[in-house]
Formats: structure tokens, sequence, C-alpha cells
């Protein structure tokens, strides 16, 4: 999908970049469901769970920020505050699991798995996997269109922007 607005064009493909990113999650998960922690010294292994301590942190703290502090307000005021509040309580949701998940794979890449963590790890990463997959599908198919539609061109300027220069 293309969108013109260049907010919602930023976020599908931020979009993109986190459902690619929870399907190697799961793919290792499935691989560690019947073999065990992964050697975290394997090259792929260290990648993801690099990707997994930086990338999962931007998406909760950076993009669901601008979400909230942003897009949420402005439909807000725009009349329809019914979905920002529903996906402000995902992102309530799904911070702490973030973070969690990240601070564990960001341990795990300097000393590797202890079967505590692994078991932790598999636990909140699916549930983060899962969590992070409905929401992303939810973003791309009410609020990105409805920003594309909705959105002036000078507050999409702004708004871009601001967003780009907080990356």
């Amino acid at each position: 999908m293309t969108f013109t607005n260049r907010i919602s064009q930023a976020l599908h493909d931020e979009h993109g970049a986190t459902v690619a990113l929870m399907e190697r999650l799961e793919q290792v998960l499935a691989r560690g469901r019947r073999g065990g922690p992964p050697n975290t010294k394997d090259s792929n292994i260290a990648r993801l769970l690099t990707d997994l301590s930086t990338g999962v942190e931007a998406e909760v703290e950076r993009h669901f920020a601008f979400e909230e502090d942003h897009l949420f307000t402005y439909l807000e005021a725009m009349g329809d505050a019914g979905i920002g509040a529903h996906l402000t309580s995902e992102h309530a949701a799904m911070r702490p699991l973030g973070v969690r998940v990240a601070a564990i794979a960001r341990a795990a890449a300097a000393d590797g798995f202890t079967p505590a963590e692994w078991d932790e790890f598999t636990r909140l990463g699916q549930e983060l996997g899962d969590s992070m997959l409905a929401h992303v599908q939810k973003e791309e198919m009410a609020l990105l269109p409805v920003i594309e539609e909705a959105m002036d061109a000078e507050t999409e300027a702004r708004l871009y922007q601001e967003y780009i220069e907080n990356a």
C-alpha cells in the first residue's frame, strides 16, 4: 500500500519493519519450543537480539508516543476520539512487554539466555508478537486511512517534520 500523506507512509513503513521483526521472533520462538534457547553467538540470532533491543523500544516509545501525542489528539479535535482511545489502551498493554523483551534480548546478546530468561523471553515474546501483529493490522486498516483522508497539508508537513526530527 502506498499513501500520499507522508506520516501515513512513514508509519506504514515502520509497521512493515515491525511485522518482519515479529515474524523473525516467532520463528526463533518456534524452534526454541522444540530445542531450547538459541545459540546467541549465531549471527542471525545475534542480529535478531540486537534488532529486538533497538527496534521494539523504538516502536513502543517513539512510534506510540507520536501517535498518542499528535495523531490521536488530532483525530479527537476532529470529533473522533474512539480509535485513539482504543489504540492507546493497546499501547499501554504493549509498552511494558516491549521494554521487557528488549531488555532480555539485550542481556541475552551479551551473556546468552539463562533457563529462566529463556522461559520469560518465550512467554513475553509470544504475547508481544501476537499483540503487535493485531495492533498493526488495526492501525493499517483504521488509523492510517483516516489520517490519509482527513489531514490537511499544513498539519501533515508540520507533524512529518517533527516525526523525522525525533527519529
